[in-house]
């Protein structure tokens, strides 16, 4: 998808790529497979780094890191960097301004969600390797956080399913991307 809307951000060579799914889905590790394969000139817009971290901020509706997710994109499509933007990225609370980053973008722009059964993604986080972040997040947490099949509207994202291996995942995106036909930048 290659983006028309007023305010366009990035060039017609840069590349956009949502990546969101419920929490342990594996969006953190694909984003980070992304970076190791492409190279620098990659930046990775992180949901948890810039809510949790940066602002230490609830994930609220209306809440003031939506649009600090969508500052950052756009600031380094303009600059450009290729962006993944991974996440939970609840599609009630963060849809539109996805959706209006997507529009924006000049370059190829494409969404993925990965679709990951609850049972599987207790499984998964059991295997995370912070301790301490083991000791805070329970079951019952990714319970209440777990929304099945939680989509954009207009079919805008590419369904993944568990039983994709995370190098297929990247293989997969790099190669819808045009990624792999794309000499990194050495910044």
């Amino acid at each position: 998808m290659t983006g028309t809307a007023p305010g366009a951000v990035g060039t017609r060579d840069t590349r956009l790529i949502v990546v969101r799914g419920n929490s342990a889905s594996g969006k953190s590790s694909v984003a980070a497979g992304l970076r190791e394969r492409f190279g620098r000139n990659l930046a990775i817009v992180g949901q948890d780094n810039l809510r949790r971290t940066v602002l230490r901020e609830h994930d609220r509706p209306g809440a003031a890191n939506i649009g600090l997710i969508g500052l950052t994109a756009r600031y380094a499509l303009d600059n450009g960097f290729h962006v993944v933007v991974e996440g939970i990225l609840y599609a009630d609370r963060y849809g539109t301004m996805l959706q209006d980053l997507v529009r924006a973008h000049r370059g190829v722009s494409l969404c993925y969600y990965l679709d990951v059964p609850y049972a599987e993604t207790v499984l998964r986080h059991r295997t995370k390797p912070d301790a301490e972040y083991l000791g805070q997040v329970t079951a019952d947490h990714l319970s209440d956080w777990y929304r099945e099949k939680d989509l954009l509207p207009d079919a805008l994202e590419t369904v993944i399913d568990a039983a994709a291996t995370l190098d297929g995942t990247v293989r997969r995106i790099l190669r819808e991307s045009g990624l792999d036909r794309v000499l990194p930048t050495d910044r």
